[in-house]
């Protein structure tokens, strides 16, 4: 069975100023293209449709014609929903959709039924759970101990009584511990999101949305594809892909990626301005890329980033590296923030704030009003 891994669309995303509805509009058409070449079972969409819980219109729209272009094309289609998107309006009209191939996750209420498939090697167990937080678990299970993601996960997990002997694909969405994050994903202070891939041993191919790029973890079979399109400086470098996983018998599986060519890349370019104007830097290059320029100049260019539109409209970003901008960043030795728990941050400015460290009794209460607000 052939099945092609895809999440983090985003659709209706701003990137520094700039509506991605067009580029998005392209590489749908891209991976319908590659739909049709690889002729796959099954298109199973890993969540974060939209980039908000409350999406513009032209998003909705945009997503609508690309499940009615797969299902015109008979493909049985999984869409979970993800920390970006409102698991309520995903959704809506699910029940209708499954009768054309489009399998949508429910608002999560502790039981996750899987959609079963079969091929000439047998069944093939589909199981799609949105993106979950601890306190969204705990409602189904109050007589588990659920302190944090993990536990959540290996719960909600636990009680699909998943058999073994089948082939299974988990569709999901959360951090899971050791994956590299990029500039454009929601980072929780601390890792408190992280899930241990240990939780997912009992599914043949966990198909992961959430990390923007594609990478396993821990092993072939427990993989983000990544996004379609590059939504920060920090993915510049990014090879863009689907991903398409074939399962034969039980634990015969590959995976294999399709690169993808987006109607405008995100690049960097750098160096003085004389030398990032001159001809020869930029011919036979796509101006027209969403671009960062870095300027090595000691002296600010006037009015710099409208004449450099005349060479690359679409500047989405321009910095200098020079000694003044060198010598006035601050450099820090401490740990980066995302590593420390937000009570940790908090004990310090607390400390800052009050040239005094917490009391015990402080301590213990922000650490509970902190755990509170987290879960809510």
């Amino acid at each position: 069975m052939k099945l092609i891994h895809l999440s983090d669309l985003h659709i209706g995303k701003w990137v520094n100023g700039f509506s991605m509805l067009d580029d998005q509009a392209f590489i749908l058409k891209e991976i319908l293209s590659v739909i049709e070449e690889e002729e796959p079972d099954a298109v199973l969409i890993a969540g974060d449709i939209y980039d908000k819980p409350v999406p513009p219109a032209e998003a909705v729209s945009m997503f609508d014609s690309f499940l009615t272009e797969l299902s015109a094309r008979g493909r049985e289609v999984f869409v979970i929903s993800g920390n970006h998107d409102s698991s309520e309006r995903v959704a809506f009209g699910a029940r209708l959709m499954e009768r054309a191939g489009i399998h949508i996750s429910p608002v999560y209420d502790g039981a996750v039924r899987p959609v079963s498939l079969s091929d000439a090697d047998g069944e093939v167990r589909i199981y799609m759970l949105p993106f979950l937080k601890p306190s969204q678990v705990r409602r189904f299970f109050p007589e588990e101990e659920i302190t944090d993601y993990t536990t959540a996960m290996e719960t909600a997990i636990q009680a699909m009584a998943i058999d073994t002997s089948c082939r299974n694909v988990l569709v999901t969405h959360q951090f899971v511990t050791g994956a590299s994050r990029s500039e454009s994903e929601e980072i929780s202070v601390g890792g408190t999101d992280n899930v241990d891939a240990s939780v997912f041993e009992g599914f043949d191919y966990v198909s992961l949305g959430h990390i923007h790029g594609p990478q396993n973890v821990g092993k072939e079979t427990i993989r983000y594809c990544g996004t379609p399109l590059k939504y920060s400086f920090s993915e510049a470098k990014h090879v863009k892909s689907v991903t398409i996983v074939e399962l034969g018998a039980k634990g015969d599986i590959s995976v294999r990626m399709k690169p993808l060519t987006p109607f405008r890349d995100l690049r960097e370019i750098r160096g003085s301005y004389m030398e990032v104007t001159a001809k020869s830097f930029y011919e036979g290059t796509e101006t027209g890329d969403y671009i960062r320029v870095t300027l090595t100049d000691e002296d600010d260019i006037p009015d710099a980033i409208r004449k450099l539109r005349t060479i690359y409209p679409n500047i989405m970003k321009l910095d200098y590296d020079n000694k003044r901008t060198r010598t006035a960043r601050e450099i820090d030795g401490d740990e980066a923030v995302e590593e420390k728990t937000p009570l940790a941050l908090f004990a310090e400015f607390y400390e800052k704030q009050n040239n005094q460290p917490m009391s015990e009794s402080q301590a213990l209460y922000a650490e509970r009003l902190i755990r509170g607000i987290w879960e809510a």
